[in-house]
């Protein structure tokens, strides 16, 4: 694959984490020669993100992979349908509702995890993961130090945004690659599972926490580059 016709590959964070959190990630596609943009989605509704990972979007120049993590799984959802640009979708242990379905509904489905019990409100309706859990039920496989910071600087989610739903599901048109974490304790293992295989997904395991983009960013990578080359090919 010439260099020329590599897409711009687009990340988009999840709840309690910003764009820097793709930092391991961000040089191992770099070095392949792609462009990297990660979104800085201000996780105040869905409609929001979605509004603001679209400008992004819109902003590359030629075929597009679009990559969300967790929450950010349902904003890649509603911001690529329609788009034609978009080649290719990557989930990372991210959320992929149907069209009129929330997060909320999807996590009816299956047993909650462990985080459910972690999460805090502040007086704003705007929701934290309690830092003494934080490593345990978000980042467990990831190092206490780097688990810190990620606990002390993590992005608080609008409650309201995962009772929210998409108009269209892009996953219904554009070919998507997810990828399980088997011992994640933010969503049901098998939840994931669930809806990798209800978009008809290319479905890869690995055995990491919730944030395997930070403790495996070599294979997320790699995820991501098979999706780009598949994209053009």
């Amino acid at each position: 694959m010439s260099k020329e016709i590599k897409p711009s590959i687009v990340l988009v964070h999840g709840s309690w984490a910003d764009a820097t959190s793709w930092q391991h990630v961000i040089p191992l596609l770099l070095q392949d020669g792609y462009t990297v943009t990660a979104v800085q989605n201000p996780l105040t509704s869905l409609p929001d993100d979605i509004a603001t990972t679209k400008r992004v979007i819109d902003a590359q120049q030629g075929p597009v992979v679009v990559v969300g993590h967790s929450y950010g799984g349902a904003v890649i959802t509603g911001a690529t349908a329609g788009n034609e640009q978009v080649k290719a979708l990557v989930y990372i242990a991210g959320w992929a509702p149907e069209p009129g379905e929330s997060i909320s509904q999807l996590i009816g489905r299956y047993a909650p995890p462990p985080l459910s019990t972690a999460i805090v409100a502040d007086t704003a309706g705007f929701l934290y993961i309690e830092r003494e859990k934080f490593h345990e039920v978000f980042a467990k496989d990831v190092s206490p130090v780097e688990a810190q910071v990620l606990a002390v600087t993590q992005k608080p989610a609008a409650s309201v945004a995962f009772e929210q739903s998409v108009d269209s599901a892009a996953w219904q048109t554009i070919p998507s690659w997810y990828l399980v974490s088997q011992e994640d304790q933010a969503i049901n293992p098998e939840l994931e599972r669930f809806m990798a295989h209800r978009i008809g997904a290319k479905t890869t395991e690995i055995k990491a926490s919730h944030v395997a983009y930070i403790s495996h960013p070599r294979e997320i990578a790699n995820l991501i580059i098979e999706a780009a080359s598949s994209a053009v090919n």
